[in-house]
Protein backbone atom coordinates (compact mmCIF):
# COMPACT_ATOMS: atom_id res chain seq x y z
CA UNK A 1 0.00 0.00 0.00
CA UNK A 2 2.92 2.45 0.70
CA UNK A 3 4.50 1.73 -2.38
CA UNK A 4 1.55 2.52 -4.52
CA UNK A 5 0.94 5.86 -2.26
CA UNK A 6 4.33 6.77 -3.07
CA UNK A 7 4.06 6.10 -7.12
CA UNK A 8 1.18 7.95 -7.17
CA UNK A 9 2.32 10.73 -5.13
CA UNK A 10 4.99 11.29 -7.23
CA UNK A 11 3.74 10.67 -10.42
CA UNK A 12 1.01 13.75 -9.71
CA UNK A 13 3.68 16.03 -8.58
CA UNK A 14 5.43 15.22 -11.76
CA UNK A 15 1.86 16.68 -13.39
CA UNK A 16 2.09 19.40 -11.54
CA UNK A 17 -0.98 18.96 -9.93
CA UNK A 18 1.06 20.17 -6.56
CA UNK A 19 4.43 21.03 -5.49
CA UNK A 20 4.39 18.98 -1.73
CA UNK A 21 1.99 16.10 -0.50
CA UNK A 22 1.96 13.80 2.85
CA UNK A 23 -0.64 11.22 3.07
CA UNK A 24 -0.75 9.40 6.20
CA UNK A 25 -2.91 6.09 7.40
CA UNK A 26 -4.14 4.78 10.68
CA UNK A 27 -5.57 1.65 11.81
CA UNK A 28 -8.13 1.45 14.69
CA UNK A 29 -5.49 -1.17 16.31
CA UNK A 30 -3.54 2.27 16.27
CA UNK A 31 -0.74 1.01 13.65
CA UNK A 32 -0.01 3.98 11.27
CA UNK A 33 2.65 5.07 8.29
CA UNK A 34 3.22 8.09 6.57
CA UNK A 35 4.42 9.03 2.91
CA UNK A 36 6.21 12.46 2.80
CA UNK A 37 6.88 13.88 -1.27
CA UNK A 38 7.63 16.50 -2.86
CA UNK A 39 8.93 19.88 -1.86
CA UNK A 40 7.56 23.12 -0.96
CA UNK A 41 7.56 24.56 -3.89
CA UNK A 42 8.47 23.19 -7.92
CA UNK A 43 11.82 25.10 -7.75
CA UNK A 44 14.74 22.30 -7.47
CA UNK A 45 16.09 24.09 -4.38
CA UNK A 46 12.93 24.03 -2.71
CA UNK A 47 12.52 22.60 1.15
CA UNK A 48 11.69 18.41 0.98
CA UNK A 49 8.92 17.73 2.88
CA UNK A 50 8.52 15.67 6.42
CA UNK A 51 6.25 13.69 7.64
CA UNK A 52 5.65 16.23 10.34
CA UNK A 53 5.70 19.34 7.94
CA UNK A 54 2.74 22.16 8.72
CA UNK A 55 0.51 22.78 5.57
CA UNK A 56 -2.66 25.13 5.75
CA UNK A 57 -5.77 22.50 6.19
CA UNK A 58 -8.63 24.92 5.21
CA UNK A 59 -12.12 24.00 5.44
CA UNK A 60 -10.53 21.17 7.35
CA UNK A 61 -11.53 23.51 10.19
CA UNK A 62 -15.08 23.03 9.37
CA UNK A 63 -14.76 19.50 11.14
CA UNK A 64 -11.79 19.82 13.12
CA UNK A 65 -12.58 21.87 15.23
CA UNK A 66 -16.27 23.99 14.48
CA UNK A 67 -18.39 20.72 14.41
CA UNK A 68 -16.35 18.85 16.35
CA UNK A 69 -16.83 21.50 19.30
CA UNK A 70 -20.68 21.90 18.55
CA UNK A 71 -20.58 17.41 18.71
CA UNK A 72 -19.12 17.93 22.10
CA UNK A 73 -22.13 20.49 23.70
CA UNK A 74 -24.95 18.49 21.94
CA UNK A 75 -23.00 15.46 24.11
CA UNK A 76 -23.02 17.58 27.06
CA UNK A 77 -26.32 18.45 27.21
CA UNK A 78 -25.79 22.11 26.32
CA UNK A 79 -27.08 22.22 22.36
CA UNK A 80 -29.38 20.78 20.74
CA UNK A 81 -29.99 19.84 17.34
CA UNK A 82 -33.34 21.85 16.72
CA UNK A 83 -32.31 24.34 18.79
CA UNK A 84 -32.36 28.13 17.22
CA UNK A 85 -29.55 29.74 15.74
CA UNK A 86 -30.88 33.34 17.20
CA UNK A 87 -30.89 31.96 20.52
CA UNK A 88 -27.28 32.21 20.40
CA UNK A 89 -26.87 34.85 17.68
CA UNK A 90 -29.87 37.34 17.88
CA UNK A 91 -28.40 39.45 15.01
CA UNK A 92 -29.24 37.07 12.72
CA UNK A 93 -32.10 38.75 11.04
CA UNK A 94 -32.74 37.10 7.52
CA UNK A 95 -36.53 36.75 6.89
CA UNK A 96 -36.19 32.48 7.67
CA UNK A 97 -34.13 34.07 11.21
CA UNK A 98 -37.02 32.08 13.11
CA UNK A 99 -36.51 28.84 10.80
CA UNK A 100 -32.80 28.28 11.16
CA UNK A 101 -31.62 25.36 13.24
CA UNK A 102 -27.82 24.31 14.75
CA UNK A 103 -29.10 20.80 12.20
CA UNK A 104 -28.63 22.97 9.28
CA UNK A 105 -25.27 24.17 10.29
CA UNK A 106 -23.70 20.72 10.73
CA UNK A 107 -25.12 19.42 7.56
CA UNK A 108 -24.63 22.80 5.21
CA UNK A 109 -28.40 22.67 4.59
CA UNK A 110 -28.60 26.67 4.30
CA UNK A 111 -28.85 27.83 0.89
CA UNK A 112 -27.15 31.28 0.49
CA UNK A 113 -26.08 30.68 -3.10
CA UNK A 114 -23.22 32.99 -2.77
CA UNK A 115 -19.54 32.91 -2.57
CA UNK A 116 -17.61 34.79 0.45
CA UNK A 117 -14.76 34.86 -1.26
CA UNK A 118 -16.53 37.36 -3.84
CA UNK A 119 -16.23 39.88 -0.82
CA UNK A 120 -12.96 39.84 0.54
CA UNK A 121 -12.30 43.88 -0.41
CA UNK A 122 -15.12 44.28 2.29
CA UNK A 123 -14.33 44.84 6.33
CA UNK A 124 -14.85 42.09 8.94
CA UNK A 125 -18.35 44.16 10.23
CA UNK A 126 -19.27 44.59 6.03
CA UNK A 127 -18.56 40.44 5.99
CA UNK A 128 -20.26 39.53 9.01
CA UNK A 129 -23.55 41.44 8.44
CA UNK A 130 -23.58 39.55 4.83
CA UNK A 131 -24.03 37.04 6.60
CA UNK A 132 -26.80 37.55 8.89
CA UNK A 133 -28.88 39.25 6.34
CA UNK A 134 -28.60 37.70 2.88
CA UNK A 135 -32.01 35.97 1.73
CA UNK A 136 -31.64 32.43 1.26
CA UNK A 137 -33.10 30.91 -2.03
CA UNK A 138 -34.79 28.16 -0.54
CA UNK A 139 -35.99 27.25 2.86
CA UNK A 140 -33.69 25.94 5.59
CA UNK A 141 -33.11 22.66 5.78
CA UNK A 142 -34.16 21.94 1.80
CA UNK A 143 -31.08 21.93 -0.05
CA UNK A 144 -27.32 21.37 0.45
CA UNK A 145 -25.29 24.28 -0.03
CA UNK A 146 -21.57 24.13 0.39
CA UNK A 147 -20.33 27.93 1.71
CA UNK A 148 -18.21 28.99 4.73
CA UNK A 149 -21.25 31.47 6.02
CA UNK A 150 -23.05 28.24 7.51
CA UNK A 151 -19.57 27.09 9.45
CA UNK A 152 -18.98 30.68 10.94
CA UNK A 153 -22.56 31.09 11.97
CA UNK A 154 -21.52 27.28 13.87
CA UNK A 155 -17.93 28.68 15.06
CA UNK A 156 -20.30 31.95 16.62
CA UNK A 157 -22.57 29.50 18.13
CA UNK A 158 -19.51 27.55 19.86
CA UNK A 159 -17.91 30.75 20.80
CA UNK A 160 -21.15 32.14 22.95
CA UNK A 161 -21.91 29.02 24.63
CA UNK A 162 -18.37 28.16 25.91
CA UNK A 163 -17.29 31.88 26.28
CA UNK A 164 -14.07 31.86 24.58
CA UNK A 165 -12.46 32.05 21.15
CA UNK A 166 -12.36 29.24 19.05
CA UNK A 167 -8.69 29.03 18.94
CA UNK A 168 -8.63 28.56 22.53
CA UNK A 169 -11.43 25.82 22.88
CA UNK A 170 -9.72 23.53 19.71
CA UNK A 171 -6.37 24.16 21.84
CA UNK A 172 -8.10 23.18 24.94
CA UNK A 173 -10.76 20.29 23.78
CA UNK A 174 -8.80 18.54 21.06
CA UNK A 175 -5.82 19.76 20.50
CA UNK A 176 -3.71 19.74 23.44
CA UNK A 177 -5.30 16.31 25.09
CA UNK A 178 -5.02 14.33 21.86
CA UNK A 179 -1.55 15.82 22.04
CA UNK A 180 -1.93 17.59 18.33
CA UNK A 181 0.88 19.35 18.90
CA UNK A 182 1.63 21.40 15.27
CA UNK A 183 -2.14 22.44 15.34
CA UNK A 184 -3.28 25.83 15.57
CA UNK A 185 -4.97 28.88 14.22
CA UNK A 186 -1.89 30.68 14.77
CA UNK A 187 1.08 29.36 12.86
CA UNK A 188 3.10 32.09 13.33
CA UNK A 189 2.56 32.45 16.92
CA UNK A 190 4.62 28.86 17.71
CA UNK A 191 6.58 28.32 13.78
CA UNK A 192 8.45 29.89 11.74
CA UNK A 193 6.98 30.83 8.31
CA UNK A 194 9.95 28.74 6.54
CA UNK A 195 8.39 25.87 8.30
CA UNK A 196 4.73 26.05 6.72
CA UNK A 197 3.92 25.17 3.23
CA UNK A 198 3.24 27.77 1.33
CA UNK A 199 -0.22 27.92 -0.68
CA UNK A 200 -0.69 30.34 -3.39
CA UNK A 201 1.38 33.76 -4.71
CA UNK A 202 -1.97 36.28 -4.68
CA UNK A 203 -1.63 39.51 -5.99
CA UNK A 204 -4.00 41.31 -3.63
CA UNK A 205 -2.70 39.85 -0.56
CA UNK A 206 1.03 40.85 -1.67
CA UNK A 207 2.54 37.96 -3.10
CA UNK A 208 3.72 34.72 -0.81
CA UNK A 209 0.67 33.49 0.95
CA UNK A 210 2.78 31.54 3.61
CA UNK A 211 1.92 30.73 7.48
CA UNK A 212 -1.17 32.97 6.45
CA UNK A 213 -4.59 31.55 6.29
CA UNK A 214 -5.42 31.03 2.68
CA UNK A 215 -8.79 31.45 2.70
CA UNK A 216 -9.82 35.30 1.64
CA UNK A 217 -13.01 35.68 4.33
CA UNK A 218 -11.41 33.94 7.14
CA UNK A 219 -8.14 36.18 6.50
CA UNK A 220 -10.25 39.79 6.44
CA UNK A 221 -12.30 38.35 9.57
CA UNK A 222 -9.42 37.76 11.87
CA UNK A 223 -8.84 41.03 12.09
CA UNK A 224 -11.77 40.83 13.95
CA UNK A 225 -12.47 37.46 15.04
CA UNK A 226 -11.38 33.78 14.53
CA UNK A 227 -13.85 31.79 12.33
CA UNK A 228 -15.11 28.31 11.86
CA UNK A 229 -14.86 27.60 8.38
CA UNK A 230 -10.70 28.12 7.82
CA UNK A 231 -7.86 28.53 9.62
CA UNK A 232 -6.58 25.93 11.16
CA UNK A 233 -2.82 24.64 10.24
CA UNK A 234 -1.51 21.13 10.80
CA UNK A 235 0.07 17.79 10.09
CA UNK A 236 -0.32 14.30 9.10
CA UNK A 237 0.67 13.06 12.68
CA UNK A 238 -1.79 15.02 14.22
CA UNK A 239 -4.97 14.51 12.26
CA UNK A 240 -3.95 10.97 12.74
CA UNK A 241 -4.00 11.46 16.38
CA UNK A 242 -7.89 12.92 15.85
CA UNK A 243 -8.70 10.41 13.46
CA UNK A 244 -7.12 7.52 15.76
CA UNK A 245 -9.54 8.87 18.28
CA UNK A 246 -12.89 8.43 16.27
CA UNK A 247 -12.09 4.85 14.94
CA UNK A 248 -11.57 3.55 19.04
CA UNK A 249 -15.28 5.01 18.83
CA UNK A 250 -14.15 8.72 20.55
CA UNK A 251 -11.77 7.61 22.81
CA UNK A 252 -8.15 8.12 22.91
CA UNK A 253 -5.34 7.62 25.66
CA UNK A 254 -7.85 6.63 28.10
CA UNK A 255 -10.08 10.14 27.77
CA UNK A 256 -13.28 10.46 26.16
CA UNK A 257 -14.22 12.75 23.91
CA UNK A 258 -17.72 11.57 21.85
CA UNK A 259 -20.18 9.55 23.06
CA UNK A 260 -20.87 6.46 21.12
CA UNK A 261 -24.23 8.31 19.88
CA UNK A 262 -22.41 10.59 18.91
CA UNK A 263 -19.92 8.88 16.71
CA UNK A 264 -23.03 6.96 15.60
CA UNK A 265 -25.00 10.82 14.36
CA UNK A 266 -21.28 11.25 12.12
CA UNK A 267 -21.71 8.63 10.11
CA UNK A 268 -25.36 8.31 9.41
CA UNK A 269 -26.87 10.17 6.95
CA UNK A 270 -28.85 13.29 8.09
CA UNK A 271 -30.13 14.32 4.56
CA UNK A 272 -32.06 11.36 3.30
CA UNK A 273 -35.61 12.80 3.02
CA UNK A 274 -34.01 15.59 0.16
CA UNK A 275 -31.77 12.68 -1.22
CA UNK A 276 -28.37 14.25 -0.12
CA UNK A 277 -25.81 12.50 1.88
CA UNK A 278 -24.19 13.98 5.34
CA UNK A 279 -22.88 13.09 8.69
CA UNK A 280 -23.41 15.48 11.98
CA UNK A 281 -20.53 17.65 11.49
CA UNK A 282 -18.77 16.01 8.62
CA UNK A 283 -19.58 15.18 5.16
CA UNK A 284 -20.89 11.24 4.06
CA UNK A 285 -20.30 9.04 1.29
CA UNK A 286 -18.88 11.78 -1.33
CA UNK A 287 -17.35 9.03 -4.00
CA UNK A 288 -16.11 12.29 -5.80
CA UNK A 289 -12.97 12.25 -3.40
CA UNK A 290 -13.37 8.81 -1.32
CA UNK A 291 -13.45 6.83 -4.14
CA UNK A 292 -15.15 4.22 -5.79
CA UNK A 293 -14.98 1.87 -2.43
CA UNK A 294 -16.46 4.28 -0.06
CA UNK A 295 -19.28 3.05 1.97
CA UNK A 296 -22.41 4.97 3.23
CA UNK A 297 -20.67 5.52 6.63
CA UNK A 298 -17.27 6.72 4.85
CA UNK A 299 -17.09 10.50 6.72
CA UNK A 300 -15.09 12.83 5.81
CA UNK A 301 -13.81 16.68 5.02
CA UNK A 302 -11.69 18.23 2.28
CA UNK A 303 -10.18 21.35 1.76
CA UNK A 304 -9.51 24.07 -0.39
CA UNK A 305 -5.63 23.57 -0.36
CA UNK A 306 -5.45 20.23 -1.53
CA UNK A 307 -6.49 18.47 1.83
CA UNK A 308 -9.09 15.37 3.18
CA UNK A 309 -9.13 13.97 6.12
CA UNK A 310 -11.51 10.47 5.73
CA UNK A 311 -12.29 7.83 7.99
CA UNK A 312 -14.52 4.58 7.87
CA UNK A 313 -15.22 3.15 11.68
CA UNK A 314 -16.74 -0.25 10.29
CA UNK A 315 -13.50 -0.83 7.95
CA UNK A 316 -11.24 0.52 10.68
CA UNK A 317 -9.45 2.60 8.63
CA UNK A 318 -8.57 6.43 8.54
CA UNK A 319 -6.15 8.63 6.15
CA UNK A 320 -5.17 12.44 5.83
CA UNK A 321 -4.09 13.93 2.33
CA UNK A 322 -2.17 17.28 2.83
CA UNK A 323 -1.03 19.04 0.05
CA UNK A 324 -0.64 22.71 -1.43
CA UNK A 325 -2.27 21.92 -4.76
CA UNK A 326 -3.49 25.91 -5.13
CA UNK A 327 0.31 26.36 -5.32
CA UNK A 328 1.66 28.68 -7.15
CA UNK A 329 -1.82 29.77 -8.57
CA UNK A 330 -5.77 27.59 -7.93
CA UNK A 331 -6.75 25.12 -10.60
CA UNK A 332 -9.81 26.45 -12.41
CA UNK A 333 -11.70 23.23 -10.75
CA UNK A 334 -11.36 20.60 -7.93
CA UNK A 335 -10.95 18.02 -10.85
CA UNK A 336 -7.82 16.73 -10.80
CA UNK A 337 -6.92 17.27 -7.15
CA UNK A 338 -10.22 15.21 -6.18
CA UNK A 339 -9.05 12.41 -9.27
CA UNK A 340 -5.78 12.16 -6.76
CA UNK A 341 -7.71 12.05 -3.50
CA UNK A 342 -10.16 9.02 -5.29
CA UNK A 343 -7.20 7.02 -6.17
CA UNK A 344 -5.74 7.52 -3.09
CA UNK A 345 -8.40 6.41 -1.83
CA UNK A 346 -9.26 3.35 -3.81
CA UNK A 347 -5.65 2.13 -2.88
CA UNK A 348 -6.35 2.17 0.66
CA UNK A 349 -9.91 0.75 0.22
CA UNK A 350 -8.50 -1.93 -1.96
CA UNK A 351 -5.71 -2.68 0.00
CA UNK A 352 -7.25 -3.78 3.60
Amino acid sequence: MEEKIRDKTEQSIKEKIFPACAVGVVKANGSRFIVPGGKFTFDDAAQAIQENTIFDVASITKSIPTSSLALKLIDEGKLKTDDKLINFVPEFRNSDRENVLIKHLLTQTLDYDFRLSAYKNKTPDEILDVIFTTEFKSRPGTKFFYTNATSILLGLVVERIFKEPLNKLGEKYFFKPLKMTQTTFNPLQKFKRAEIVPTEVQEWRGGLVQGEVHDESAYVLKQKVIVGSAGVFSTVPDLLNFLGMLLNNGSFAGQKYFSPEIIKQIQTNQLVEIGQYAGLGWELNQPRYMGKHCSVKTFGKTGFTGCACVCDIEREVGYVILSNCTYPTRKPDAMLINKFRSDIADIIFENL
